[in-house]
């Protein structure tokens, strides 16, 4: 699931690609920027905020939101791509790699100075240089909803999704649904902080140490099975800010009170 490491990871292995090359084929296959071509515009570089992926270009930035399945491919010009061409929304090409960009599900071409107005809703993003904990912990304590949807609110922090807020809700031992101002955020964040850190570099994310399949989260996507800790059955439950945007929930109901 693409969350704030994996964005980053993403930006970083196309930024290595095709930063600094010209541009030779673009077509983003979108109704709103169809006819958009940068064919010949240098690529500046990439860079990622919170879940939200940059791609600097000329003078206009390529922003996409990876969502749930989406994903940026890179090839060599004229490889064979591992999946259906209908799959695919945008293709940023050089002279050497070829980035396409398959289920992604938003997608917008905007002149680089007006990049703010994609990005400035988002909260502190701990993965940035400029993370601000104190910040994110005071919206976060302002906000009066659950801890598992304030957590999940990009406006709150960024870059944390669901997979993260059920695995460090129950490091801390906090139900999903206690109220964010009764949860001690600054000590949440901080985890937060440190998990995502040290899952940025790896390839497979893990929360337990583990890194073998199946074994590298204590709740999320563990339904009825055993808690790693106590073994109490995980529990598995709906939340959302409304119902249109529930997300699945997973705890212990010994391990978080």
């Amino acid at each position: 699931m693409p969350e704030g490491d994996t964005v980053l990871r993403t930006a970083r292995r196309l930024d290595e690609a095709l930063a600094g090359h010209e541009v030779t084929r673009f077509d983003l296959r979108v109704p709103q920027a169809a006819t958009a071509d940068l064919t010949g515009a240098t690529i500046h570089g990439c860079a990622a905020r919170g879940k939200h992926l940059l791609m600097r270009i000329g003078d206009f930035t390529l922003h996409s939101h990876l969502r749930m399945d989406g994903a940026w491919l890179l090839y060599r010009p004229g490889e064979k791509w591992r999946h259906p061409a209908f799959r695919v929304r945008a293709i940023v090409g050089t002279q050497t790699h070829e980035a396409v960009g398959v289920d992604i599900a938003d997608i917008a071409l905007v002149p680089t100075r007006d990049e703010p107005q994609l990005t400035a809703h988002l909260g502190p993003d701990p993965l940035a240089d400029d993370w601000d904990a104190a910040e994110a912990a005071r919206r976060l304590s302002s906000d009066p909803r659950s801890i598992h949807v304030a957590l999940l609110d990009q406006r709150n922090v960024a870059g944390f999704g669901n997979e993260y807020a059920a695995e460090l809700l129950f490091l801390r031992g906090i139900l999903p649904t206690t109220p964010a101002a009764d949860v001690d955020t600054g000590a949440l964040l901080d985890l937060g902080a440190r998990t995502i850190r040290a899952n940025r570099d790896r390839v497979d994310r893990t929360f337990t140490g583990v890194n073998r399949r199946g074994q590298t989260t204590w709740v999320y996507g563990r339904a009825n099975r055993p808690c790693r800790r106590c073994g109490t059955l995980i529990r598995r439950d709906e939340q959302g800010a409304d119902p249109t945007r529930e997300r699945v929930t997973f705890w212990c109901p010994s391990c978080q009170r």
